[in-house]
């Protein structure tokens, strides 16, 4: 059986009248996310450190800085037939300063056993960068 345009119609519209709109999901850890210079943030907080450091590098008090650098903290490998991806830390910022030293930072409200874990694996991978909280 083949409907007609108002039998299509009038299924739609009864159906639009069934369905509910679902509750947003709250953030796990109530960030709001944010948007500054087209850059969508995961919190209000590493929002105001990028503004932050647009001032600082103005300012001339650093040379530079990135967004979302990733580290590879264990490479891919094979076990066993088995395929295991390589375990990766993206920070929130990278900070060239002026004397050339490198600091990586991650905005955190709550840090939690994973990020401890990576901190971990990240402190013993690149010993000659500085991995810096900002709270």
């Amino acid at each position: 059986m083949r409907w007609t345009e108002e039998q299509y119609q009038e299924y739609l519209s009864k159906k639009k009248g069934m369905l509910t709109e679902k509750p947003r999901k709250t953030n796990k850890y109530n960030n709001q996310k944010t948007i500054v210079d087209e850059i969508e943030f995961d919190s209000k907080k590493e929002a105001e450190y990028y503004c932050m450091l647009k001032i600082l590098k103005q300012a001339g008090e650093i040379r530079d800085f990135g967004l979302q650098p990733r580290y590879e903290l264990q490479p891919s490998f094979e076990k066993n037939g088995e395929k295991y991806r390589a375990i990766t830390y993206i920070a929130d910022f990278v900070i060239v300063n002026n004397d050339g030293t490198t600091e990586v930072i991650d905005v955190k409200g709550v840090e939690t056993q994973v990020f401890k874990i990576k901190k971990k694996m990240f402190e013993y991978q690149y010993p000659d960068l500085s991995l810096k909280v900002v709270k």
